[in-house]
């Protein structure tokens, strides 16, 4: 296996930046999309498909059909949306070891099982010893800019999250290790749905009040969820929990954000997911966790409002009415 190639499977903007700091260290890049069609003109024009200002030098190869995209590659990045990892992996499995390095950038957990994702892709790959998680507040456009960002690699092999901090570290990205991959996984993916929240206070046209009390009760809700998984405190209180929530809550290019603004002005749903050619994965999420708040028989208000206003066509306006009509009580982080 060559230790300069790493195969990214799927091309979104998230993978197209990672792939690029890659390039500007000196590896070769390979990036596997399904539609052949969009290979063939990425592989003409050197641009990418949906941003078209980013250019790919010659380390950049891609690829249609999967299985050639990952011969010789020890390292494979997961850069699909959360729920099609699953498929994904059953498409590699049979043609990679358990030495290859996964490392997944989505932030999701699967609807029909309520798994993370490496629940998911330790289902498929039993005997895999390097998974990493990728996560924290880093938006693709900044990345490519080159504006500091820093990032968490997570994993239960802290051998692996070190692998893979000094692949992606440059003097623009800083990346930090964490063992406690479940709580990065449940803080990436819940804060979406929190975004989404946000999103539809700036349709309302409220302040930053408003915004400032919705993330500092939404990092309660994420912990929440993430005691009952195990999950360490501190965790949510770092890159992959604050830090990602006040990104993803607050910027322009946060398209959970944005898809909970549209709604906010009045847009239904799915004339909202249709304005954007990228995954808003908070949706889907917001399902999930609306089930594991269930199954887990804990209360968490914020992420309730937006399974409401999602899946029960519920009035926004009214849910936040709801929510600041609760019952009064402690501000207690201790659970």
């Amino acid at each position: 296996m060559s230790n300069d190639t790493v195969t990214f499977l799927g091309c979104g903007s998230w993978g197209a930046a990672l792939g690029s700091v890659l390039e500007n260290k000196g590896l070769n890049v390979r990036f596997w999309h399904r539609n052949p069609e969009t290979v063939n003109n990425m592989q003409m024009t050197r641009k990418h498909y949906l941003m078209p200002n980013v250019k790919f030098g010659h380390r950049v190869s891609f690829y249609s059909d999967i299985e050639e995209s990952i011969i010789g590659s020890k390292t494979i990045v997961l850069a699909i949306p959360s729920q099609n990892v699953r498929e994904i992996i059953s498409y590699i499995k049979n043609s990679i070891n358990s030495s290859v390095y996964i490392i997944n950038v989505a932030k999701g957990i699967e609807r029909e099982t309520l798994k993370t994702v490496s629940e998911v892709v330790f289902d498929e790959l039993k005997d895999l010893s390097n998974y990493v998680t990728f996560s924290g507040p880093s938006h693709a456009e900044e990345v490519l800019a080159n504006t500091p960002t820093a990032i968490v690699s997570a994993s239960k092999n802290i051998s692996a999250a070190n692998f893979v901090q000094k692949l992606f570290s440059t003097n623009k990205l800083r990346v930090y290790t964490n063992n406690d991959l479940i709580g990065v996984e449940i803080g990436g993916s819940a804060k979406n749905v929190i975004a989404i929240a946000a999103g539809f206070c700036d349709g309302f046209g409220y302040g930053d009040n408003t915004k400032s009390a919705l993330m500092t009760r939404g990092i309660k809700e994420l912990s929440k969820l993430g005691s009952c998984f195990g999950a360490r405190m501190d965790t949510f209180f770092g890159l992959a929990g604050i830090g990602d929530l006040i990104v993803t809550c607050s910027s322009v290019h946060s398209r959970n954000r944005k898809l909970g603004e549209r709604i906010g002005k009045g847009i239904v749903l799915d004339d909202a997911m249709n304005r954007s050619h990228m995954v808003a994965e908070g949706v889907i999420t917001a399902y999930s966790i609306k089930k594991l708040s269930e199954k887990f028989n804990i209360e968490m208000p914020i992420c309730n409002a937006v399974y409401n206003v999602l899946y029960q066509n519920a009035d926004p306006v009214k849910e936040v009415d709801v929510l600041m009509s609760r019952d009064l009580k402690s501000e207690s982080f201790i659970y």
